[in-house]
This record gives structure tokens, C-alpha cells and sequence, in this order.
């Protein structure tokens, strides 16, 4: 897949000015978040069960060598086959070897953004492969050779008229009479191209949303039955997951369970949640008559005993994204890789580079929200934080922003100076500002003021007004 986190700054400056795009962010994100919070209201629980999440992850984290070595043996045990992958390479020939044994001509896959990761649909076609997408916002990009926009919802940047405009560009049969009023009528027509995707297909391609290493079950949740059609009518199913999806017990997968869709679409539970655990038995009328799971790392260990470890405990929700209002301003393209977001901006570093995605610890106000609605507690500005630091020690930042850092830093370790300076700075503003109200340009200010006012400081600093009222009190 193609980075362009490196233009981060230029992709949300073409957001921000995408007429289509802001529509489709401003009546999708609020039904996220009030969704979710009727559904943590119904749970008294929620917030024990999200300190249960956390040390469950923690601990599989601790652990995680033993816990992946018992899923593996489980999985073999019960018929299946284990491909461990260190690098998105050794995982794209993986599938790409399952598929030709299996003489594949067409894959189904049910979303999976690890696939995103790896380039998977791109390697498959490359390779004479025809890879369909089955899930409905996955359909859509794929007809518009676009990547996902949002983890759980693709589609998240499109609005109900680009569907119908795209059918009809791709769906060249189409009735020029028909109009899709409602989203039963694109989930119609999409579910009537796909029918025959899903009976043609040789194989199935699934993500994971965790691993039971009890059991070496693969588990995948979904509100369309996509997935289960991809994993049981296929000769062939190959779960496709990367190695810190592990959890040790079934009951410890419940638990999850529980988090995961209040947090994602504020539903108590999806309308399909799948277990699946080998090939298909001799007594079982469906299922595929081979079970593979191709486990990947590219760049997860390296996380392990750092300060981003707790980064691996991420479930995919998407609700530090859906709470974000950076990313609910600009959309999840404006990151340029597979993960946006708060998560996206500690995880993509991680695996690509601080180098190739230094801007996207710093797009963020901060505000804490992510954190606070994370379904397994994950410190998220504290990790950006970090990233920070990372940047700022390698010299990756601008030498711009680095030298005010660096005056901002020796006035800060010197609070005298410090408070003489703000003194001086305020009024200063406040005498050239008096007749105006608010700046337009100003010296050393440019960033802020190209896009917006600067309102001229009322009052002395914040430190002098503040001894004032203590004196008062």
C-alpha cells in the first residue's frame, strides 16, 4: 500500500477543503459516539470489565511466546495448519503459496485491515488472482481502488449518492431508473453481485479479531455474515492475523467480546460472532476441508519490553478515532497508511518509521479523549508523547520548530526569566492589539495566523492574574 504520511499536512489541508468529505464526516461520526454511550450506560460494569481487558492483554503481552506457541499447537491439533511470518513478505508468499496449491482463481476475503497492511489483494492480482472484497464498505473501495478510511466502518468518507454513482460506473447493467434511497437498497445490489463471488470462490480469506490459544479457534465478528460465508463455503479458509491477537482462555475472549462492540458500533454484541477451529470434520455437513493461519509480526516484537508495548493491546475498535477531532476533521486518508487515528498515529511509526510518519504523533490536540474511551485503557497521548521525543532526538523535525522548542525550554528551566518574558510579550500584544481585537499576521505567529485570528491577550498573564484572585480571596 502506498505511504503518504509523509505529506500528512498537505492531505488534511485537501480534506479540510473537500466539500464531499467533511459532509460525510459531520453526519456519520456523532452516531458513533451516542451509539456507544447508550451502550456503556446499559453496562454498569463497563468500567471494571475495561480494567479486566487491559490485564487480560497485559498479561498475554507478558506472555505472549507461550500463549502463540499454545494457539499453534491447537490449531495443528485440531487439524489445521500454522505459517509464522516475520515480515509482510514472508506472509504475502504465505497466502499467496495456500492459494496456488489450491489452484485459486477467485478469493473472498472478509475485511481485514492486517491484508491492508501486507498489500494482500494487490499480490494476489499481480499474481493472476482475483480477490473480492465481501464486506459492504470493503466492496465499495475496492470499485473505487481506494484504501479504508476508518478500521471498522471503510466507507466512512463516502456519502450515500458516491454509492449509487459508482454502481453505476461498475455495474454497467444497472437500471438507469433505479435509485437508492435507503442503505437496504446498496446492500441489494451489492449482496446480488456477490452471491456468485461467494459460490465460485476457491478460497477464503478472513481477518481475526482474536486467537484463543485454548482452543486455536480463529474469531471474527461482523453485522453483515460476510465472514462467515468467506470461511465456510471455500475449499480453503485462511485466517490472516497478526500476532498480537492471542488471548489465552475462551472466557478471556468473552470478555473482549463484551468490550469490543459497545466500544466499536455501541451494540451489546455483533449480529454475527464466529469461532472457528480447524478443517471441516468428517461428521460436519459444511466448513472448508482446509484450515490455515498465517501469523504475522512485521515489526509487532520489536514493540514488545518498549515504551510502546501497550500499544499491542488495541482490539480495533476505532473509538479513540471516532472521539478524535482531528481525525473527525480531516478523515482517515489524510494519514496516508492503513491505521488513522490516535491508534494510528503510535502504530503506524511503529511498524513503518518515525521517519516516514513523524507527522502523525503530532496531529493532536491532546485533549485526552482517546484514552479515556479506550476499551483496554491504552495510554494513547502518553505514547505520542514519546514519539515526540523520538522525533525531536533525531532531528526529524524542522529546524523551525526545533529552535522555538529550544528558547521555549531555556526560558521554561528558568521561571524568573520566564515570567518577565510572558510579562513583556503580553503587554506588548496588548498595546499593539488594543484598537484591533484580535491579529491577522504577526511576527513568529505566522503558523497560527495563516489560518486563523490571533485574539489579543485581555488582562496580564495567567500568572499575575491568578496571584491576583489568591490575594483577593
Amino acid at each position: 500500500m502506498l505511504t503518504t504520511s509523509p505529506a500528512f499536512k498537505d492531505n488534511a489541508a485537501h480534506a479540510l477543503k473537500d466539500a464531499g468529505l467533511q459532509k460525510a464526516l459531520g453526519k456519520a461520526k456523532g452516531a458513533f459516539l451516542q451509539r456507544r454511550a447508550e451502550a456503556v450506560s446499559r453496562l454498569p460494569e463497563f468500567e471494571a470489565l475495561r480494567d479486566v481487558g487491559r490485564d487480560i492483554k497485559n498479561h498475554t503481552l507478558a506472555n505472549l511466546d507461550f500463549y502463540l506457541e499454545t494457539f499453534a499447537a491447537n490449531v495443528e491439533r485440531a487439524g489445521g495448519h500454522v505459517h509464522w511470518c516475520s515480515t509482510a513478505e514472508e506472509a504475502r508468499a504465505a497466502v499467496l503459496e495456500i492459494c496456488r496449491k489450491a489452484g485459486a482463481k477467485t478469493v473472498t476475503k472478509g475485511k481485514s485491515m492486517i491484508s491492508e497492511e501486507l498489500g494482500i489483494n494487490d499480490h494476489l492480482e499481480k499474481h493472476g488472482i482475483d480477490p473480492v472484497e465481501t464486506d459492504l464498505g470493503e466492496y465499495i473501495i475496492q470499485l473505487r481502488r481506494e484504501t479504508p478510511s476508518h478500521i471498522i466502518a471503510p466507507a466512512f468518507h463516502l456519502n450515500r449518492e458516491d454509492w449509487e454513482a459508482d454502481f453505476r460506473r461498475a455495474h454497467t447493467d444497472l437500471d438507469p431508473d433505479r435509485v437508492f434511497h435507503e442503505r437496504r437498497d446498496i446492500l441489494t445490489e451489492a449482496r446480488t453481485r456477490l452471491r456468485q463471488k461467494f459460490l465460485a470462490a476457491d478460497v477464503g480469506i478472513t481477518g481475526a479479531n482474536f486467537l484463543v490459544a485454548e482452543t486455536g479457534s480463529s474469531v471474527i465478528v461482523t453485522n453483515e455474515g460476510n465472514g462467515d460465508l468467506t470461511q465456510t463455503l471455500p475449499r480453503v479458509h485462511i485466517a490472516l492475523a497478526s500476532i498480537e491477537k492471542v488471548v489465552p482462555t475462551l472466557e478471556d475472549c468473552v470478555s473482549l467480546l463484551r468490550l469490543l462492540a459497545r466500544s466499536a458500533t455501541g451494540q451489546d454484541f455483533s449480529v454475527y460472532t464466529t469461532f472457528s477451529t480447524g478443517a471441516r470434520r468428517e461428521a460436519e455437513i459444511d466448513g472448508p476441508g482446509e484450515y490455515h493461519v498465517v501469523l504475522v509480526d512485521n515489526g509487532r516484537s520489536a514493540m514488545v519490553g518498549t515504551e510502546f508495548q501497550e500499544m499491542l493491546r488495541c482490539i480495533r475498535c476505532a473509538a479513540c478515532m471516532n472521539h478524535c477531532p482531528v481525525y473527525g476533521a480531516v478523515g482517515g486518508h489524510a494519514y496516508g497508511w492503513v491505521y488513522p487515528g490516535p491508534m494510528g498515529s503510535v502504530l503506524t511509526p511503529s511498524l513503518i518509521g518515525v521517519e516516514k510518519a513523524g507527522h502523525l504523533p503530532n496531529a493532536s490536540t491532546f485533549c485526552g479523549k482517546c484514552e479515556s474511551v479506550c476499551p483496554v485503557k491504552i495510554p494513547l497521548p502518553k505514547m505520542m508523547r514519546h514519539w515526540r521525543e523520538r522525533e525531536f532526538e533525531r532531528h526529524l523535525s524542522p529546524q523551525g520548530v526545533r529552535s522555538g522548542l529550544g528558547l521555549w525550554a531555556w526560558f521554561a528551566q528558568r521561571p524568573g526569566a520566564y515570567r518577565l518574558a510572558s510579562r513583556i510579550g503580553v503587554g506588548l500584544m496588548g498595546l499593539l492589539g488594543r484598537h484591533k481585537g484580535a491579529f491577522k499576521s504577526l511576527p513568529l505567529a505566522g503558523g497560527w495566523t495563516a489560518g486563523r485570528d490571533l485574539p489579543v491577550p485581555q488582562g496580564g498573564t495567567f500568572m499575575a492574574q491568578y496571584a491576583k484572585r489568591m490575594r483577593n480571596r
